[in-house]
């Protein structure tokens, strides 16, 4: 009942401010109807959950297209105002952000941004985080003890790392952290860092992929999102029961907490059963599922705890980066001049 009734307070704000020319419009009374699309970048499992439970709520009939961060991101500023989705969710921010800067969201809905704490929100308001995921180190104990593991993501630039550790330069969760970096370091400094990069760490294709490289005792370390562990680890283990895990903390850039985002297009035909849907996502119900399920990564809104397998978020002491700010461009601008990708 929680969930429905934050459904409905969204709707007053959302269904005075669009109509729907397409020939699916909200009901006269702003209760959400017909149909979106949502071009999907979040785990397909996850945002189908979010979909059907929607659906069973409201009736409003959901069609996913599913993709990577930067694809869907780039395929939307590509189709512009001809762009058929709805709605755009993230598994990171710079993709989300791209869209955004292209002038291409409508406000969220207040009563949205209400259920979410301000710091998982750009400072634009025109999308809002619904899901986190921390940066960590996985390692294999019994190639590298605790007491050498680094106590900064910067000393893997030191050249005693030299073939020690890994990273997937090439995919939107490293070019995440590396856009976190950048905002937090500067660009001298994370060209410097990339550089010394190139020279140190080898390259994987996944975060899955090295988290078995360090599993199997390929290579001492590797640079992933927590989730991949605690995925392995529900299931049974194979890929990580040889590895742990190191928290960077003290708000180090290896510290820094990705956030999964969403928006509703500017040009969507059905706006609003589409705030309704980033309402439901934030709200208690969506959030609740998230917890629930088996993506692993962190609820941030309605007040809803993580799974408590996980470390609490506020003890991940995460440095503060503004969402909005985040920069892929220039992230594989910079890759690229290095020579990672």
């Amino acid at each position: 009942m929680i969930a429905t009734i934050g459904i409905a307070t969204v709707l007053g704000t959302s269904a005075c401010s669009a109509g729907d020319p397409s020939g699916s419009p909200a009901a006269n009374d702003g209760t959400p109807s017909g149909s979106i699309t949502v071009y999907n970048a979040q785990h397909e499992e996850l945002t189908q959950a979010w979909a059907d439970e929607f659906t069973k709520q409201t009736g409003v009939k959901v069609t996913l297209r599913n993709g990577d961060d930067s694809e869907l991101g780039n395929q939307i500023v590509q189709e512009g105002s001809a762009s058929p989705a709805d709605v755009f969710l993230t598994e990171n921010s710079p993709a989300i952000s791209l869209v955004d800067n292209a002038g291409l969201f409508s406000p969220v809905d207040k009563s949205t941004l209400a259920q979410v704490p301000k710091h998982f929100q750009p400072s634009t308001g025109n999308w809002t985080g619904i899901a986190a995921r921390s940066t960590v180190l996985a390692y294999n104990p019994e190639l590298l003890s605790e007491q050498d593991l680094p106590e900064s993501l910067l000393d893997l630039a030191d050249p005693s790392w030299k073939g020690r550790w890994a990273a997937s330069p090439s995919g939107a969760d490293f070019q995440a952290i590396v856009s976190a970096f950048l905002e937090l370091k500067g660009e001298a400094a994370t060209k410097t860092w990339l550089a010394a990069m190139k020279q140190n760490a080898v390259v994987y294709k996944g975060n899955s992929t090295i988290m078995k490289a360090v599993n199997a005792g390929e290579i001492p370390a590797g640079v992933i999102y927590h989730y991949y562990w605690f995925g392995d680890q529900a299931g049974t283990g194979e890929n990580s029961s040889n590895t742990k895990m190191h928290y960077f903390k003290n708000q180090d850039p290896g510290a820094f907490v990705s956030l999964s985002g969403g928006g509703v297009l500017a040009t969507s035909k059905n706006a609003t059963a589409a705030q309704a849907f980033l309402a439901f996502v934030t709200g208690k119900s969506g959030q609740e599922i998230l917890q629930k399920g088996t993506s692993f990564e962190y609820p941030i809104a309605s007040e809803t705890d993580a799974n408590p397998k996980l470390v609490p978020l506020e003890e991940l002491d995460a440095p503060e980066v503004d969402p909005a700010k985040l920069n892929s461009t220039k992230v594989t601008d910079l890759m690229t001049e290095v020579g990672l990708l």
